[in-house]
């Protein structure tokens, strides 16, 4: 038996990166999938991926900054599956800017997508993940979320280091209710997101010598939805090879 047989999970950046390896993995465990994400055609073709392995799965197109958004994913998801038990807040927005050359317009736009998105799903969310025997957010921050990394990308740190603490928050006040909630902080990883990766500082930086797959982040992540960590929330988990521990 797979171990999440018969739940349901919503995963916002679903289309690439993290997200698509996540989105795979849950439903290699047994989950339903909900893949949301503002790219429709790299989303769905996830979404046809999983179905084509035997699993079920829905593309859902969701503009994560968007309050009415999120509010009809979770309509869509309850209609299609009848609930909703894992949400991994993934989707987020990088930026290589240093303080001085970040505009306003783009400080709130990388806060929007990174950080307000995580604060607007779990709000949707959680009449669903309420409803759950077994339910579980998991937040994706970053080890820039919890350092100062190279003294770039101001926005970024902002954001990731709000969803690091807006997780303990949430987990607290929904512990008595039995709803885990957690953080993934994940270091270098090949994603679109990052570009190229095989090059200092990313590697220099990482005590393992490597930088990450999105494989090993989505089993981290899965790991936090799951029942075998039953007896975690409010914690992060770093997915960096050891750079937080330099």
């Amino acid at each position: 038996m797979a171990r999440l047989d018969g739940r349901t999970a919503l995963v916002t950046g679903g289309a690439s990166g993290i997200g698509r390896q996540t989105a795979l993995r849950l439903a290699s465990e047994g989950a339903n999938v909900v893949v949301a994400d503002v790219q429709d055609d790299p989303g769905a073709e996830v979404a046809t991926e999983i179905e084509k392995n035997g699993g079920r799965a829905l593309f859902v197109h969701l503009d994560v900054t968007d309050e009415a958004a999120w509010q009809q994913a979770v309509a869509q998801v309850e209609k299609a599956y009848g609930g909703l038990d894992v949400l991994v807040n993934n989707a987020g927005l990088g930026h290589a800017d240093t303080l001085e050359e970040t505009s306003l317009e783009l400080y709130e736009k990388v806060v929007a997508v990174t950080q307000t998105s995580v604060f607007l799903g779990t709000k949707a969310a959680a009449e669903l993940l309420k409803a759950s025997p077994a339910a579980s957010v998991v937040n994706i921050s970053s080890i820039f979320g919890a350092s100062g990394g190279f003294g770039t990308s101001p926005a970024y740190h902002a954001a990731k280091g709000a969803v690091r603490t807006l997780t303990k928050n949430i987990a607290v006040q929904w512990a008595p209710l039995g709803i885990r909630v957690n953080s993934v902080h994940p270091g270098f990883i090949e994603t679109p997101m990052m570009g190229e990766t095989d090059q200092s500082p990313y590697v220099a930086t990482t005590p393992l010598g490597r930088v990450g797959r999105p494989e090993e982040v989505a089993a981290a992540i899965v790991f936090l939805a799951g029942d075998d960590a039953s007896f975690i929330t409010g914690a992060e988990l770093f997915v960096d090879g050891g750079y937080i521990a330099r």
